[in-house]
C-alpha cells in the first residue's frame, strides 16, 4: 500500500505520533519527512514537564479521543525525532 502523492513519504496522510528526544510529544496528520525535518499538519503538541502529565498517558487519550489541533502546520527537527509511530496503531 502507499500512497498517490509521489514525491512524499509513505506516511504521507497518516496520523501520527512523533516522539522527541525531550519531553515534547507531536501527533498530527504526516505531510512529509525527510532528513532535515517530519512536517505535521493539524497538529497538536505536548510538553511532559509542564503540562502534567507524560507523553504515553497523553499518548495512550490521544489514541481514546483524538487530539485538540494547536497548530495548522508544524515542523519537528529531524534530529530531535526519536521515533514515528501510526497513532492508529496505539491502543487507548
Amino acid at each position: 500500500m502507499g500512497t498517490f502523492h509521489q514525491g512524499k513519504s509513505e506516511l504521507h496522510g497518516i496520523t501520527v505520533v512523533v516522539d522527541t528526544d525531550g519531553p515534547v510529544v507531536y501527533i498530527g496528520r504526516c505531510d512529509d519527512e525527510n532528513e532535515h525535518e517530519v512536517i505535521l499538519l493539524d497538529a497538536a503538541d505536548h510538553d511532559a514537564e509542564s503540562e502534567g502529565s507524560s507523553k504515553d498517558d497523553y499518548i495512550a487519550k490521544a489514541a481514546k479521543f483524538g487530539i485538540w489541533k494547536k497548530h495548522d502546520r508544524i515542523s519537528i527537527p529531524r534530529g530531535e525525532v526519536v521515533s514515528i509511530r501510526r497513532l492508529g496503531e496505539i491502543s487507548g
